[in-house]
């Protein structure tokens, strides 16, 4: 067995024990000695063990062989045919290759892939052998000895689930199609055939030919804000476009459309179709302060820009923090910036997921815990304490609510092994881990390890951890052994009195966990109990409620609720006609488990108006729990409103709407 394959072997189980600190450290010196003969530095060097680890990982949910031949770099050449609803051109990929490789095998599914050829033309062997539905099928490239580049010449199709394509009946401004993608987790591979894991970091490069009114943009620095003229094309203009980073894959991201763009400060803005880009820039005027206050806590941002997208309805995601560039859902544009919590979510993923990204989908709680943790410090900082101990309490209760689904017995969404923070995924797709879990159990574990080591030293670690593996992938092994290093000082006791292997490897939560609390909350309780009690609706003392406190409210009425008091509800404070779409929703759960009609034009809207699965995914569920009126709604509702979602929507729908 290679040094390096074994030293990697023997730390991933020293990382998996209670108690493996001798093994570990073992390990870790004795890479380091490999390394300092190799020139690395003490930085590097700190390093080593756990990235020995990443390096050793194996993807399952891609078919590459890194080790062999690896993709570094993407350089896209496309053409946006909107006529057809694809893509097509070229994609040169650069190679990392062993001395002897013969073969690159890449990920694709549902691309139609016309040759591949070397960087001089000549035309190279290839295959597509079998595959899944989930995974798509390998392309096996042939190899010339030495050969460090190759085109892939190709198109997308109907079938591809990255992009979506819409018309200009299904945007803002109801006159121009608009299309994105959203590549999370293993979606990259039905537009660009790459190594589409998140271990294989790529810096990209792109020429991206449109028609001549419309605006391309992606997550990369925009080197032809304006386009350029395509010869012999006078209705075409190309955008081009360079990402220096290595990023994974799933980060690479393109919307073209009707965009426009406005400044919000020297670093930050939003893109938006013209028709909504008043409305977005005037919600989300506060992230130059998020950028700010973001850095003051782990560092500098080193992406550049940092800018928001805000995109059409049927995003699927409330946001996708794609580098330089997020994607935004516009149902967090209430008017008043009660829902930009948000952006600081997106904006923390440069640090947690876009700068340290996990190795592999079972890593999944790298990027999303810490993003969360760290999203409701940037919270703290800009708006407040009382108002990031709202937000931590509702995602403390959300994550409640998750365990008992994936836990209960006979439930249909149950699935232990889902309440663990890295679970068995192997045959399973990752888009059906997506839960509260890796998000809030991950963001619990690290506030459990500030309640016991303060805010000062766990800072300290964080930022850290990030220079450390800055444009690296982690797995959680790694992870462990890093936190036993830099945090725990090898400290085996204290290791086991914290509990960290039950935190990232059982299933459930530990005792150790520290419920959130917030005194504003608390008062809500009250008002809560007044109105069950008999307190008129109109009578209650809720005129500064800000929307986590409404979120609450609704969230906590009783089972016992009447379709009087709902009434009461609406008649005074107006919930099925809300703009926030928080508490429209938490409004229309009540509505459906008490069949509140009036409720029921504004739950049909909703649906059929975005498609943000955090949304969809609960209200069709609820309406399928409803025997006879339920799902009879359901299935109603869901045949008009299919055709505009995504297909990360559609795939989780399909499941629940017979």
């Amino acid at each position: 067995m290679p040094a390096l394959s074994r030293i990697a072997k023997a730390a991933t189980k020293a990382a998996r024990q209670p108690i493996g600190l001798i093994t570990c450290l073992i390990a870790a010196l004795t890479l380091s000695a490999g390394l300092m003969m190799t020139g690395c530095t003490p930085r590097d060097n700190e390093a080593a063990a756990p990235l020995a680890i990443v390096a050793k990982t194996v993807d399952d949910h891609s078919y590459a062989r890194p080790q062999e031949a690896r993709v570094s770099h993407v350089d896209l050449d496309l053409t946006a045919d909107f006529n057809q609803k694809i893509l097509k051109g070229t994609a040169t990929l650069t190679l990392v290759t062993e001395a002897n490789a013969k073969q690159v095998i890449l990920d694709t599914r549902a691309l139609d892939i016309q040759s591949v050829t070397d960087a001089s033309g000549a035309p190279l062997k290839f295959t597509l052998g079998k595959g899944n539905d989930m995974m798509g099928k390998p392309l096996t490239i042939e190899l010339p000895q030495g050969a460090q580049k190759i085109v892939v010449h190709y198109a997308t199709t109907k079938d591809g689930t990255a992009l979506q394509w819409l018309s200009p009946e299904q945007t803002a401004g109801k006159k121009l199609p608009f299309v994105f993608s959203q590549g999370e987790e293993i979606h990259t591979r039905t537009w660009i055939p790459t190594q589409d894991s998140p271990a294989i970091r790529q810096t990209y490069s792109a020429r991206i030919v449109v028609p001549s009114n419309l605006v391309a943009v992606m997550s990369a620095d925009r080197l032809t804000p304006e386009g350029e003229k395509v010869p012999g094309h006078a209705a075409q203009r190309a955008f081009r476009f360079d990402m220096k980073k290595p990023i994974a894959p799933y980060l690479i991201a393109i919307a073209i459309g009707d965009i426009g763009f406005k400044a919000e400060g020297s670093r930050t803005g939003v893109y938006a179709e013209k028709a909504t880009l008043a409305a977005a820039a005037s919600e989300f005027s506060d992230m130059q302060s998020m950028l700010e206050a973001a850095e003051k806590l782990y560092g500098p941002y080193q992406w550049g820009r940092y800018d928001v997208l805000v995109l059409p309805p049927s995003f699927p995601f409330g946001g996708m923090e794609n580098p330089t560039l997020t994607f935004a859902t516009p149902t967090v544009i209430a008017g008043d910036k009660s829902l930009v919590s948000l952006v600081a979510h997106e904006l923390a993923h440069s640090w947690s997921g876009n700068l340290v990204t996990n190795a592999t989908w079972e890593d999944f709680w790298l990027n999303e815990g810490f993003t969360v943790y760290f999203e409701g410090r940037i919270m703290e900082e800009v708006y407040g304490k009382d108002r990031a101990d709202m937000l931590r309490v509702l995602g403390w209760q959300d994550l409640q609510g998750t365990l008992k689904d994936l836990t209960e017995p006979g439930s249909k969404t149950a699935n232990p092994d889902f309440t663990r923070l890295h679970p068995d995924l192997k045959g399973i797709n990752p888009d059906d881990y997506f839960s509260d879990v890796p998000y809030e159990k991950g963001a619990a574990f690290l506030r459990m390890l500030e309640a016991h080591f303060g805010r000062k030293k766990l800072d300290a670690y964080l930022k850290g951890y990030f220079q450390r593996y800055a444009f690296q992938s982690m797995t959680t092994d790694a992870f462990v052994i890093d936190l036993r290093t830099h945090l725990l000082h090898n400290d085996a006791d204290l290791e086991k009195s914290l509990k960290i292997h039950q935190w990232l490897y059982d299933k459930g939560m530990p005792d150790n966990a520290v419920a959130p609390t917030s005194a504003l909350l608390d008062e809500v309780s009250a008002q809560v109990l007044a109105f069950t009690e008999g307190t008129p609706a109109k009578d209650l003392k809720v005129a500064d409620y800000s929307s986590p406190q409404w979120q609450y409210f609704l969230t906590h009425l009783p089972d016992t609720l009447t379709v009087e008091q709902m009434a009461q509800l609406d008649d005074a404070y107006g919930f099925s006609k809300t703009h926030n779409s928080e508490i429209l929703f938490a409004w229309l759960q009540l509505a459906i488990q008490h069949h509140y009609q009036p409720a029921m034009p504004a739950l049909e809207s909703f649906l059929t108006g975005q498609g943000r699965r955090k949304f969809v995914v609960p209200l069709f569920r609820s309406l399928m729990a409803q025997e006879g009126w339920g799902v009879d709604m359901a299935k109603a509702v869901y045949a008009k409103a299919r055709p505009g979602y995504h297909d990360v929507t559609r795939h989780t729908v399909d499941d629940i709407v017979k």
